[in-house]
């Protein structure tokens, strides 16, 4: 099993005496099924489990009055080995986006109190996926939770690196201290190949049991055409499966334009990248579907560097980055990952680099901001850490920091002091600027 964060996020919930039904949304393949059942098993004498994607003749059970005893009943006599026992029961509903009523009933079980339910949804955050008018929104029964690829730490805990080890190196950053020579350059190693094979539950297992990259790119791609096979679906107002095609075209065009709009030197995304005349207009349901669905993040431009850093977006000037590395280095030409592991990548090796630290950043729930300005001023990342405008530089080899040198120079018209520079370095101090290691973005909470 590969240990998860989010774990810590289930106890809690068992914890405070399940209050609500548990929601875990996610990236399709991320390992929400895979949790939620494992902890299921270890903490309920009974699981009761339905996947409404892949059994739809349990829809028909929540059509009917929202009664937890006549909807028990029903799934009783659809699942002969469901064992319904109060307080040691817990009901899965997996896909629960697939069913409009069956996600209504979840104000029903909570108020009810005998059976435990925690739902998943690959396609949940899509906005109007499912078009039947159902029985109402549970708003006050669910706790909602987001569930990641793995980050970096979990991606160490799957190779087998001891915890003390993990630990000696994140005390390092904790009291500013450098790390040593072997550690440092093992961490980068790892993180290279971190970078190549992303945090797919999948794709991590592949690469620890076959240490073949071919194995990982074969199923990175395949991963990415079953991604697309989600592309503009949505549900009718019989819960039956539509495409809207222009959707699915639109998305399919922002989708495979994101590795070339990050190889720019002016990453800005840029509709006319797409076709000669495209518009936001045209596109802003395409974009929101891949950020709603989990394979993108936003990223956006700043007009000021004053806090709260939300306020200060520009809305319609922004940078798309990928949630997974990995399936972005698949999307490049073959053999990419074998140019990252051994230095030798060239063009897009900013453009790389930069999309691991948003992938690092997204995880950790930050929201991703950037500055540039006309003038030439360009900050690759804005975030507020520790209740300050903090700017953070991404170094694919060592380079200069000339635009966060003059706006730290200028604290009277910027209202920022802090800079961190993320790079092969070590952890070190010079001046108003830290530097700290790539691989170490995850601790920037």
């Amino acid at each position: 099993m590969l240990k998860r964060k989010i774990y810590d996020n289930l106890l809690d919930w068992f914890n405070n005496k399940n209050e609500k039904a548990l929601v875990i949304r996610g990236l399709r393949q991320v390992g929400k099924t895979y949790i939620a059942t494992f902890f299921a098993k270890e903490h309920y004498k009974n699981v009761v489990y339905i996947n409404f994607k892949n059994n739809s003749s349990m829809k028909e059970i929540f059509d009917g009055d929202l009664i937890v005893n006549r909807m028990t009943l029903d799934i009783s006599a659809k699942m002969p080995d469901a064992t319904f026992e109060p307080n040691s029961t817990i009901i899965i509903f997996d896909e629960i986006q697939e069913c409009q009523n069956a996600r209504a009933s979840l104000k029903v079980f909570v108020e009810d109190g005998r059976y435990d339910v925690i739902a998943t949804g690959s396609l949940l955050g899509i906005k109007g996926y499912n078009k039947k008018s159902s029985k109402g929104v549970p708003i006050g029964s669910e706790e909602m939770l987001y569930m990641y690829p793995l980050d970096f730490e979990e991606f160490l805990w799957a190779k087998g690196i001891k915890k003390e080890v993990v630990d000696s190196v994140k005390d390092c950053f904790y009291n500013k201290k450098q790390i040593s020579s072997a550690l440092h350059n093992s961490f980068l190693r790892y993180f290279k190949e971190y970078i190549c094979v992303g945090g797919l539950p999948e794709v991590i297992n592949t690469f620890i049991d076959t240490n073949d990259m071919n194995k990982v790119y074969s199923m990175q791609r395949n991963l990415i055409e079953e991604y697309k096979d989600d592309f503009g679906k949505h549900l009718d107002e019989n819960e039956n499966e539509k495409i809207n095609k222009t959707l699915l075209a639109r998305i399919n065009r922002v989708f495979d334009s994101i590795p070339s709009q990050l190889a720019k030197e002016n990453k800005k995304f840029q509709f006319s990248k797409i076709e000669k005349k495209g518009r936001l207009e045209q596109y802003e349901a395409s974009i929101g579907w891949l950020v709603d669905y989990g394979l993108v993040s936003p990223c956006y431009n700043l007009s000021n560097l004053e806090l709260p850093l939300e306020g200060n977006k520009i809305d319609n000037i922004f940078k798309l980055y990928f949630i997974d590395t990995g399936l972005f280095i698949s999307m490049l030409d073959k053999g990419t990952a074998g140019e990252i592991l051994n230095d030798n990548l060239n063009i897009y090796k900013g453009a790389v680099y930069e999309n691991i630290i948003a992938d690092a950043f997204s995880k950790i729930n930050k929201k991703l901001y950037y500055f540039h300005k006309d003038s030439g001023l360009e900050i690759d990342f804005v975030m507020n850490y520790k209740n300050e405008a903090t700017l953070i530089e991404v170094k694919a080899k060592s380079g200069k920091t000339k635009s966060a040198k003059t706006i730290l120079d200028n604290y009277e018209k910027y209202k920022v002091k802090r800079c961190i520079k993320l790079g092969k370095y070590n952890i070190g101090q010079n001046d108003k600027i830290l530097t700290i290691p790539y691989y170490l973005a995850f601790l920037l909470e």
